[in-house]
């Protein structure tokens, strides 16, 4: 064990010098330039399927259409962005897929009459709104706690979490589908700004802080430095454990929003809304360099794991390729974009 610590508190965030005093050293370069080609790994990819794209359907490369592939990603960016934060601390959440369907529809369900299948309380819209938000805060605070607090694992916790959550759902909707919802539970989708809807500027901005964060912020890179050794984080003054319990808050509650970009784009709510959409937020995750062994990977990164997937989404679409091979074609496609990640980046995911 060595004799001595290293003096910063928080180790440096992706292609930053390890210590300031080695600042200026030569080696630090090439740390740069490789963080850099990491995050741009995938790029290469999404060129060659906007090539693909334009021979396959005129209109695949026209306004409309990748307007249309920035919202149907939105809410896929935001759960993206909630499990790249939580796994770069080095646990999971599974759950999200479910706080994508149940805090929405309990948000729904507090303002509309027992006639729409609601609550009763007919709570103003606004509260609605921040019902949505404050139940996938609620169900952050209960992961956090019995990963962090009681120390359970984080895949087995969260995958019960899933489940619960899933059943609750169905239960409150009786297996229905909800419908009569105030407008502003669908603005964020509907709302154009710009030419964008609203979603896609939330879901920039999110990725943009997040960004900045944990690139010149200590607390972002105190999330490197927990995943990537929590006992040398926790010895270096990190409060590992009230950082992680918040990393699980804020990723539930970015689940959330998602859900309800998701509503807006729908225009309902759904018993199954959410369901399976975990393992495409991992897909593009993985896909864009965050590490499952947490502790590396950046916001850009992920987000170009989001619209390369996005766009495979709609080019099978447009391709009109029969539903019963889009599923395998849709894994090749991205077990093939990893390899190409892995190739341009130099180095594989552990």
């Amino acid at each position: 064990m060595k004799n001595s610590v290293p003096s910063p508190a928080f180790p440096a965030g992706p292609g930053q010098p390890a210590n300031p005093a080695q600042g200026t050293a030569r080696p630090a370069r090439p740390r740069i330039e490789f963080a850099r080609l990491r995050d741009l790994a995938l790029v290469p990819a999404l060129i060659l399927l906007l090539v693909i794209g334009a021979f396959v359907n005129p209109n695949f490369l026209t306004k409309a259409n990748l307007i249309s592939v920035l919202g149907a990603s939105a809410a896929l960016a935001l759960v993206v962005l909630a499990e790249s934060l939580i796994v770069l601390t080095g646990k999971f959440d599974l759950s999200l897929e479910s706080t994508v369907g149940i805090a929405p529809a309990v948000g729904a369900m507090l303002v509309m009459p027992v006639a729409s299948a609601g609550f009763g309380t007919q709570w103003p819209a606004a509260i609605g709104l921040l019902a949505i938000v404050a139940v996938g805060a609620l169900i952050g605070f209960i992961n956090g706690f019995l990963v962090v607090r009681l120390r359970l694992n984080a895949f087995i916790v969260t995958l019960a979490m899933l489940i619960v959550l899933r059943g609750m759902l169905v239960g409150a909707t009786k297996g229905g589908t909800l419908f009569d919802m105030p407008p502003s539970f669908f603005e964020l989708a509907t709302t154009i700004v710009f030419g964008l809807p609203l979603s896609v500027w939330l879901a920039a901005v999110a990725f943009a802080i997040a960004a900045f964060m944990l690139r010149y912020h200590r607390l972002g890179r105190a999330l490197y430095a927990i995943g990537g050794n929590p006992e040398a984080a926790r010895a270096a003054g990190i409060r590992v454990e009230r950082i992680t319990w918040g990393v699980f808050v804020l990723g539930s509650m970015l689940a959330a929003l998602g859900g309800l970009v998701v509503t807006g784009y729908v225009g309902a709510i759904n018993a199954n809304q959410g369901n399976g959409m975990i393992f495409t937020v991992f897909a593009a995750a993985v896909i864009g360099g965050i590490s499952l062994d947490g502790g590396k990977g950046t916001m850009l990164g992920a987000l170009t794991g989001v619209l390369l997937l996005g766009i495979v989404q709609n080019l099978l679409t447009l391709a009109q390729v029969p539903s019963f091979w889009i599923q395998a074609i849709y894994g090749a496609i991205i077990l093939g974009s990893l390899m190409v990640a892995r190739l341009a980046s130099g180095e594989g995911q552990n």
